[in-house]
């Protein structure tokens, strides 16, 4: 069973993420926090399996929060919450040890994806760990021209027509590329798919 900490300046965020998570399956608490500070102050007392860290805030923020408690507790899971279009402030939290990230307004279906995959999915976790960490480390994955281009169309925020526009390419076609991405990349989606990219330089 699963305790998810959330973590941002808003409280309507905070509040209504809280409900959303609550109903996901397997998660049995669901704890609220207003500052990176007050996460790195409770998290050895409360030890949640998981903490969705808002990527933008006043004081210490997203990615600085999550350095630190990554540094202090190597074991703590985080994702990232963002507005799409932030891809740097990613990149940095992903840099700094977060797992992955979800955006502000994905539907309940999503974020319960991303959730219960951060949570219990060893293989990403085992993709999301730096090079040289033993035996999680694995080899960076060999992507042709065409899914590096869609991976970079993904990370910013763009729809697989939008990417198909770009490059020229039917939507269908798009599609393809982003399914043996994912196989190649042992992700489940795009948040994954764009996380992990993050993590091995496959994007910028």
């Amino acid at each position: 069973m699963a305790t998810v900490m959330v973590c941002d300046d808003s409280p309507l965020v905070r509040e209504t993420l809280r409900r959303s998570i609550a109903t996901i399956p397997g998660v049995t608490r669901v704890l609220a926090a207003a500052s990176g500070e007050e996460v790195i102050a409770r998290w050895p007392v409360e030890r949640p399996s998981l903490v969705l860290m808002d990527v933008r805030m006043p004081g210490l923020g997203g990615a600085e929060a999550t350095r630190r408690l990554v540094g202090l507790h190597p074991g703590a899971g985080v994702l990232m919450l963002t507005l799409a279009e932030d891809s740097e402030g990613v990149a940095r939290a992903i840099g700094a040890g977060a797992r992955g990230y979800v955006v502000k307004d994905a539907s309940r279906e999503e974020l319960a994806t991303i959730v219960v995959q951060a949570i219990t999915d060893a293989a990403w976790r085992r993709q999301s760990a730096p090079s040289g960490t033993g035996a999680g480390a694995l080899s960076r994955p060999a992507l042709t021209e065409r899914e590096q281009q869609v991976l970079a169309g993904m990370s910013r925020g763009k729809s697989n027509a939008e990417i198909g526009k770009e490059l020229y390419l039917s939507e269908d076609t798009v599609k393809t590329h982003a399914r043996r991405l994912f196989r190649k990349l042992a992700a489940a989606d795009r948040a994954q798919a764009v996380a992990v990219g993050f993590r091995w330089g496959l994007v910028q």
